[in-house]
């Protein structure tokens, strides 16, 4: 549900109502009692998404996310974090093939006599 912000222009006071999106946009001043209140026209608040596939973290501005990792206790020097375990047994790298490359030339006829 939205906060909507509305000013009186009877005595200029302002104010936010917590309201329904389908509820009547209110008339009647809380301070002095008139019906002169108009909906103000305002900015509104982000959008934040919901759900699986979002994290509250993907919302975290940067100097937070650094004042997280330097408040984060460090792993005791016998232990070793998932991160740096991971690292530790490097992947087998692949080797390139000493084999000599295939040319490309054209068959000569006796083969596309062999082929037939």
């Amino acid at each position: 549900m939205p906060t909507y912000e509305y000013a009186c222009s009877a005595c200029g006071h302002q104010f936010e109502e917590f309201q329904s999106i389908k509820a009547k946009p209110l008339t009647k001043c809380p301070v002095c009692k008139k019906k002169k209140v108009k909906r103000l026209i305002s900015a509104g608040a982000g959008f934040i998404f919901k759900g699986s596939g979002f994290y509250i973290t993907d919302y975290r501005s940067e100097s937070y996310k650094a004042a997280a990792k330097s408040d984060a206790p460090a792993a005791p020097a016998g232990e070793k974090s998932g991160s740096a375990a991971k690292s530790e047994a490097p992947a087998p790298a692949k080797s390139e093939s000493t084999a000599p490359a295939k040319s490309e030339s054209k068959p000569s006829g006796s083969a596309k006599a062999a082929k037939k």
